[in-house]
């Protein structure tokens, strides 16, 4: 079976999930909740519920338990992608093919949609059925998407543009924007699973490597890859004079990166069993995808 084959169920269950967290009786506004739900159902890829859901099967041999971990990193994930292409940063008007957030609305809304956005991931957490895994998991959550996370990555991104820096600066500032999130994908998924402290070290050094072989990737396609398959312009982060991993080593070498990354990963789940399948694939996929 495919790898996509094996992620569709996954990626339906998210997306009824997600579903149901943005369809709850609200006091919000209508063009508020129809921006929220504009940017998280505009063809995500899913990665870091999957993601979730595999961790949580590598403990468990299932699913369920991560269904709150799932939507709330997607709901991060989703409103920092609507806060990012704003004008005050990225300044992009395409995302996933589709118009971003404040081209489709407007800017003010789209800041506002990524703030309930952000808040509605810590309301969807509270609903994890575990309430002795409840602080654990507010606390991933927090440490990964606030200023030591995803936030601080963005900073340094945004105070990097233009400027000289070397492979270590750029792979600490991945390690924020964009490991962070994906690192405690796994964790959490693996902690709504009950894993102990041993599984729990050990799928932080798959976690940490997935995620910057992920954003090696996405350097690479940024190069290589067409606009109409990756819903985004290509060549944007040379436009803007962004260090990438291509521009400090090279296409080769970046590539040959991206693959030592996906090794490292691959040999931290040495000791799990067939349960962790579905991480196994994830991790060679990260570097197969055109998108």
């Amino acid at each position: 079976m495919s790898i996509q084959d094996q992620l569709k169920p996954l990626i339906a269950r998210a997306d009824q999930q997600l579903d149901s967290a943005l369809s709850a009786p609200s006091s919000a506004s209508d063009q508020l909740l129809q921006a929220m739900r504009y940017s998280v159902f505009n063809g995500g890829k899913r990665f870091r519920p999957v993601l979730a859901y595999a961790a949580c099967k590598a403990i468990t041999g299932a699913i369920e338990s991560a269904d709150a971990t799932a939507v709330a990193i997607e709901l991060i994930h989703a409103y920092s992608l609507v806060h990012d292409d704003l004008p005050a940063m990225d300044d992009d008007d395409l995302r996933r093919g589709q118009p971003t957030c404040h081209i489709q609305f407007d800017e003010a809304t789209a800041i506002l949609a990524g703030d309930a956005l952000q808040t509605s991931a810590f309301a969807a957490l509270l609903n994890h059925h575990n309430l002795a895994h409840l602080p654990q998991l507010l606390e991933e959550l927090t440490l990964a998407s606030g200023a030591r996370g995803m936030v601080a990555g963005q900073m340094i991104d945004l105070a990097s543009v233009g400027k000289a820096i070397d492979v270590t600066a750029l792979e600490n500032m991945h390690r924020h924007k964009t490991g962070a999130l994906i690192c405690a994908s796994v964790r959490m998924g693996a902690i709504a699973g009950g894993a102990n402290d041993t599984q729990l070290k050990q799928l932080t050094v798959y976690a940490k490597a997935l995620g910057l072989a992920f954003q090696v990737q996405d350097d690479i396609l940024d190069i290589e890859g067409d606009t109409a398959t990756l819903g985004k312009q290509t060549g944007a982060d040379a436009a803007l004079h962004k260090p990438t991993y291509p521009a400090l080593l090279g296409l080769s070498e970046a590539k040959k990166r991206a693959h030592e990354l996906v090794e490292v990963g691959l040999e931290a789940l040495e000791s799990f069993g067939p349960e962790a399948h579905l991480l196994r694939e994830l991790a060679r996929y990260v570097i197969q995808r055109n998108h």
